[in-house]
């Protein structure tokens, strides 16, 4: 398992650094705060966010297919996981979340990057994607060689449209046919870096 310690680039005062490591099994015992932190912030901003069951999220963590950050004395900072579609063909970066506290620190953008690495570790020849409706996350993945794509250019796995039916945006996703939603599909092509 890989750790690194980043510190913050927070701009207040108080400053944080973070453990961002590779998930285990070790790890299961922060799968309901992270459920209900990522159903909070659905929530608050009222925008798409897909949830993932505890199972899903649990087995992704057993199999090192996710990251987790803490802060040193072993506080639950933040999360993502990835998962490959289409064998092996495609990855999504998914689930990023952010504990309210460490927020504006920089850590979403440390996550993001982890996650990234993570994807071209385990799938060096993949395609890897995100879809979002947030500005911050579409900034980070154009700074890590993203770009915007249709969704014609995405999974035509079931299994991963099925994923989008908890997102509060699915009625528009269906409306128009998997052609396009209020989410940013964008995608990182291997073979152009």
């Amino acid at each position: 398992m890989e750790t690194v310690v980043f510190p913050s680039d927070e701009k207040s005062t108080e400053t944080h650094d973070f453990i961002i490591e590779e998930t285990s099994v070790e790890h299961v015992f922060y799968i309901n705060e992270i459920c209900k932190e990522t159903l909070l912030s659905a929530a608050v901003r009222g925008t798409g966010i897909s949830g993932r069951p505890p199972e899903l999220l649990a087995k992704k963590m057993k199999e090192g297919e996710a990251v987790i950050a803490f802060t040193p004395d072993g506080k639950w900072a933040g999360f993502a996981f990835i998962s490959s579609w289409e064998n092996g063909r495609y990855v999504s970066n998914s689930g990023l979340i952010v504990a309210p506290e460490f927020r504006h620190t920089g850590l979403a953008k440390k996550i993001k990057r982890k996650v990234f690495e993570l994807s071209r570790k385990k799938y060096p020849e993949a395609f890897i994607f995100s879809l979002t409706t947030g500005l911050a996350v579409m900034k980070m993945n154009h700074e890590l060689g993203f770009e915007p794509v249709t969704y014609a250019e995405l999974p035509k796995d079931e299994q991963f449209w099925e994923n989008c039916k908890s997102c509060i945006n699915c009625p528009i996703l269906v409306s128009k046919e998997r052609k396009n939603c209020l989410c940013t599909a964008m995608l990182y092509n291997p073979k152009e870096r």
